[in-house]
Formats: C-alpha cells, sequence, structure tokens
C-alpha cells in the first residue's frame, strides 16, 4: 500500500468537528480541489478540509496524479488500468482509515468529495467500508461496476450527483446510470444538473453541494 501525500485546511472555527476529504480528478492533484475549501469554510466553521494526490504520476500530465490509468487518454491497456484501479482502492482505504483517526473525527462526520476521477473512486471505495459517512458528493464523475454494486454494498451514505449537461470528458448520462444503480442499491440519491457547464464546478453546483453538505454534517 502506498502512502499518499495531502494538503490540509483546518477548521475556521479552531474547533474541529467535522472533515470533508476531496478526491480530484485525472492529471490533477490535491491542491486543484483544496482551493473550494475557501468559499466553502465560511459556512462550514467547524470543518477540516483534506485533500490527497493520487497514487501515480499521471502519464499524460507528468505535472499531475492518476488515481488508476484511463487507455483512451493515456494508451494505457485495460489490464493496467485494472491492476492501477485494484492498487488504488487499497491505497485509499489505507489513506482514510489514516486520516479519520488523524483527525479523531468519525466516518459519520465526514463527507467524501470526488471530482471525476476522484467521484469514481469515491463511489466505488466508500459504499464498500463499514461505518457509513456522513455523504458523497460527486462531480462529473460516473460509477464503475455498477452491476457489482448491490451485492458487494457496506454502507449507503447519502449520494449527491452533480454533473454539467456539456460535459466533453465524462458524458452527462453518466449522472442518470450511476443514480439508477445507486437507487436499485437503496442509496439516497440527490442530483442536480449544471447547465451550459462543461467538466467542471460551476457556482450553482457548488451551491447545492455546500446545502448537501450542510444537511449531512449539522442538522
Amino acid at each position: 500500500m502506498r502512502k499518499l501525500h495531502s494538503d490540509r485546511r483546518p477548521a475556521a472555527s479552531g474547533n474541529a468537528r467535522s472533515l470533508v476529504i476531496f478526491l480530484h480528478g485525472y492529471g490533477a492533484d490535491g491542491a486543484d480541489l483544496l482551493g473550494l475549501a475557501d468559499p466553502l469554510a465560511p459556512h462550514m466553521p467547524d470543518t477540516v478540509f483534506v485533500a490527497p494526490n493520487a497514487p501515480e504520476r499521471s502519464a499524460a500530465n507528468p505535472m499531475g496524479y492518476q488515481w488508476f490509468p484511463i487507455p483512451w487518454l493515456d494508451g494505457s491497456s485495460e489490464q493496467a488500468a485494472q491492476e492501477g484501479m485494484e492498487r488504488a482502492i487499497e491505497d485509499l482505504n489505507g489513506f482514510l482509515d489514516a486520516t479519520l483517526e488523524d483527525e479523531g473525527i468519525s466516518a459519520e462526520n465526514t463527507i467524501i468529495f470526488g471530482f471525476s476521477q476522484g467521484t469514481m473512486m469515491a463511489l466505488h471505495v466508500v459504499p464498500r467500508r463499514p461505518p457509513a459517512v456522513a455523504g458523497i458528493v460527486g462531480f462529473s464523475g460516473r460509477l464503475l461496476a455498477p452491476e457489482r454494486l448491490e451485492a458487494e454494498v457496506v454502507s449507503k451514505p447519502p449520494v449527491l450527483l452533480v454533473h454539467g449537461d456539456q460535459d466533453e470528458m465524462v458524458p452527462p448520462q453518466s449522472l442518470n446510470e450511476a443514480g439508477r444503480a445507486l437507487d436499485a442499491a437503496g442509496f439516497n440519491v440527490f442530483a442536480h444538473v449544471m447547465r451550459g457547464t462543461g467538466h467542471g464546478i460551476a457556482p450553482d453546483g457548488l451551491s447545492v453541494a455546500l446545502q448537501f453538505m450542510r444537511e449531512q454534517l449539522y442538522d
């Protein structure tokens, strides 16, 4: 298991009661999403924000990182992608275990917030972990191996799926596909479509995510 490097923003109030863990997309790094702590922290003052780098340098962008190879982007094989994902699952589970322990914050007070490939990791890993986290926020991603979810699920946190209707990287219909599989497996699923948005996080999507996170953590 590889140890993931991460950056951290402490709770603005100085009283850490909840945790948001960001999982970045292919070719990016933890800092790419940790910047979201700036607009979120004033509304989530008791929340610590943590963002790890994925375990491998990106084959397509050596300045960034990847959770696993993506054949149609970097020319890797399907076998390499599968093996890379299996290793990344182990790495992420280890990181989540260590971070929850280090922060002294329970899973039930933790949100996992993914973007693109980070959403793929969140939707695959988190439902297969006990106990349930407070919620999963998934932007611009998809659910991997949906046919396996119902048989392998261990916990069922509420899930918010957000996607741009002009996404050129991950098809917008991925939201509906993930939502159907999660709903069939017994998850409480919420969704928001960012109109006129490509592969990114628009202000309306972030606002919906903030409301969802506050409801799961503070209500």
